[in-house]
């Protein structure tokens, strides 16, 4: 009966976010139309046009393809994000188990949380070149401080008492943390990686943009310099694509880790 009943106001939230994407839509070709200028606002099928062109094809001569470019910006992002996520939690747990590691490291995620990543990119530039390598630890360093926050937020919000059955019943101290505590809090560390990822996609672009051979900032950035405005807008579409079907994996482990959210 409850599946019966989720399904409708799953598709109902579906049919909701589509007509206002469509409306979206419409309003940015009418808007294009009156201004019949390609340069300043391509419509919405030229942006396509450029889209399914450029795609397969590279820009400039001497570059790479759209799709390239997309799958490169994806990889800086999923080795940076796991490893800030991993480096996130790993740090928020060991803030949580004891008070003296938290008055440690908390001082340190204080002052870098409120530091944009992006302040750190000449400095990067500097220390590593242009290649991945300070692509992917801008991301880490965006998304540590976020993550163990977060981290240490909800393992603070699991209740004592499922600590304390789990260690009247033998289990160690490693033995709970890791298979009830990070379990209980596992929701709330899955909302701070929605978060996160959102942060390491703004990281990357704007890396891309400044110090890149490759990559989806580096394409609108090109874009932009020959004033191909349908190809900058396919890049930023292209970036949402992206951002929304990772989005949806992270919300679809949050549903899985927290099933009443569903309604």
């Amino acid at each position: 009966g409850v599946q019966t009943c989720a399904l409708p106001i799953w598709l109902r939230r579906l049919g909701t976010g589509a007509a206002g994407l469509l409306a979206l839509v419409i309003v940015w070709q009418v808007v294009a139309v009156i201004l019949a200028d390609p340069v300043t606002l391509p419509s919405a099928t030229q942006t396509v046009q450029a889209f399914l062109h450029y795609f397969g094809r590279p820009y400039p001569s001497e570059g790479s393809p759209l799709w390239f470019d997309a799958m490169t910006s994806l990889r800086r992002i999923l080795v940076g994000f796991a490893i800030g996520v991993a480096a996130g939690v790993v740090a928020g747990a060991a803030m949580s188990s004891s008070r003296v590691v938290r008055h440690l490291i908390d001082p340190v995620i204080e002052v870098l949380r409120p530091l944009p990543p992006l302040a750190f990119i000449p400095l990067f530039i500097i220390w590593f070149g242009i290649g991945e390598l300070p692509k992917e630890v801008l991301i880490i360093i965006g998304v540590t401080p976020i993550m163990a926050v977060t981290t240490v937020a909800a393992l603070d919000e699991v209740p004592e008492d499922l600590r304390l059955c789990a260690r009247t019943l033998g289990a160690t101290r490693l033995y709970t943390l890791l298979r009830v505590q990070i379990r209980a809090a596992l929701p709330g560390i899955l909302t701070g990686m929605r978060i996160s990822m959102a942060g390491a996609w703004t990281s990357i672009v704007a890396a891309e943009l400044i110090a890149a051979t490759s990559g989806l900032g580096y394409l609108i950035m090109q874009a932009g310099d020959y004033l191909n405005t349908a190809l900058v807008f396919s890049g930023i579409l292209t970036i949402a694509i992206l951002g929304l079907v990772l989005d949806a994996c992270l919300r679809g482990l949050l549903l899985l880790a927290d099933p009443s959210r569903r309604g």
